[in-house]
């Protein structure tokens, strides 16, 4: 069975290729044109490999803004980007797509993490010249050791579940891209243990606030995140965000809401 749902998924991604049919199956109401073009943006739901497993999603599904991530996994390394761009609309799409395939640029090119960001800097000041930005984190993992290089550019923000203690990982914030041209990145680093998972999420996520006026990330999102530890990552990111909208109450979204997802195994 395990084998006969692999050969089915493929062939369904292969599949998309060349008709709407699968993609129609999976909508409940009409995309807004900048959602259509930030989900056509994304590598996927759910990635799983021997050495991690993880998983993302975007609310509001039908209609979100700037919010992006994007991963992508060789023999040796596992690269995962976080964006948010400023604005609303056809134009924060417009904006993330635009860093998001800098950075893939840079990456396909083989340059480093830092150089990724100093790209996709270059970019997207080169067509906005200092009006808008993309906020991004950036995080490159060694998939033999564990090593771990970020990047921090701006909003969305890491947090560690290790032995049922939630950590927020503090890093040097540096300018978001866009703002400058020029900016100088830099690279800071840590290390992943076997066991621990790691949740990214966008300022719409940490930044809600409850009816009593605090936001979610000071205490909420760590207890939700211990209380999900049993899940497996590709259904954690849907979780946080229902308990994110019973933590809201009856106040609106006004920004789209982001949740990324990873356990680490490690190589044996």
């Amino acid at each position: 069975m395990q084998h006969i749902c692999d050969v089915l998924g493929h062939e369904i991604l292969v599949a998309e290729r060349d008709t709407d049919l699968y993609v129609l199956a999976r909508r409940a109401a009409r995309l807004t044109l900048a959602a259509e073009m930030q989900w056509q943006l994304l590598p996927g739901r759910a990635c799983s490999r021997p050495e991690f497993s993880l998983g993302g999603h975007l609310e509001p599904a039908y209609s979100i803004l700037g919010d992006n991530f994007d991963w992508s996994a060789s023999a040796e390394h596992l690269t995962l980007t976080v964006t948010n761009g400023m604005g609303e609309g056809i134009e924060a799409a417009l904006l993330t797509n635009l860093a998001v395939n800098a950075m893939r640029n840079a990456r396909r090119a083989g340059l480093g993490l830092a150089d990724q960001a100093c790209l996709a800097d270059q970019a997207v000041y080169a067509q906005y010249r200092g009006a808008a930005h993309v906020s991004v984190l950036l995080l490159r993992f060694d998939l033999a050791t564990g090593e771990v290089r970020a990047v921090d550019a701006g909003s969305p923000r890491l947090w560690r579940l290790r032995d049922k203690q939630v950590t927020a990982m503090p890093f040097d914030a540096q300018l978001p891209l866009g703002m400058f041209g020029d900016t100088p990145y830099t690279c800071e680093e840590f290390r992943v243990r076997p066991g621990d998972r790691l949740l990214i999420g966008s300022d719409g996520v940490y930044d809600t606030a409850s009816a009593a006026g605090e936001m979610y990330g000071e205490r909420a999102l760590a207890r939700s995140l211990a209380s999900t530890r049993l899940l497996p990552p590709p259904q954690v990111p849907g979780a946080v965000l229902r308990e994110l909208a019973t933590y809201r109450g009856q106040t609106p979204l006004d920004d789209d809401a982001l949740v990324v997802c990873l356990d680490w195994n490690g190589r044996h």
